[in-house]
């Protein structure tokens, strides 16, 4: 499963640059649990986000609330039914103008060939810091 899920993540994230959202969407179970580490209340994209329709409200707000200079997946990881994935990202907050950067840890857990489960750890100091100008 190793190779395999690196392959399947990777092409998650191929998608996600070419802006396929639809196409990250397909690579999830119906009932995807997706988290990013914080509080919605700090950050709009922080939280947890339940089933693909809202995964797809989150990347919906990704793209109104992050305008990135930099999304650089580069290390990969794979162990029994997870894929950890090391990178940086960089961008800009179009409310405030203000930019952020981070390095950030991804871990995918994978069922049936697609992800189940997604848990994001990031600097998350620097996006409320950006949102808040």
């Amino acid at each position: 499963m190793s190779e395999a899920g690196i392959s399947l993540i990777k092409g998650l994230y191929e998608s996600f640059c070419r802006g396929d959202i639809a196409g990250v969407i397909a690579g999830l179970t119906p009932d995807i649990h997706w988290r990013v580490n914080g509080e919605r209340s700090d950050y709009p994209l922080f939280g947890a986000w339940n089933g693909t329709g809202e995964v797809e409200k989150f990347f919906a707000g990704v793209a109104q609330h992050e305008q990135f200079s930099e999304f650089s997946p580069k290390e990969f990881f794979a162990s029994g039914d997870r894929v950890f994935v090391l990178g940086r990202y960089a961008g800009t907050v179009p409310k405030t103008g203000r930019t952020f950067a981070s390095e950030f840890v991804h871990i995918f857990t994978l069922r049936g060939g697609k992800v189940s489960d997604f848990l994001e750890f990031n600097d998350s100091a620097r996006f409320v810091a950006a949102w808040r100008g």
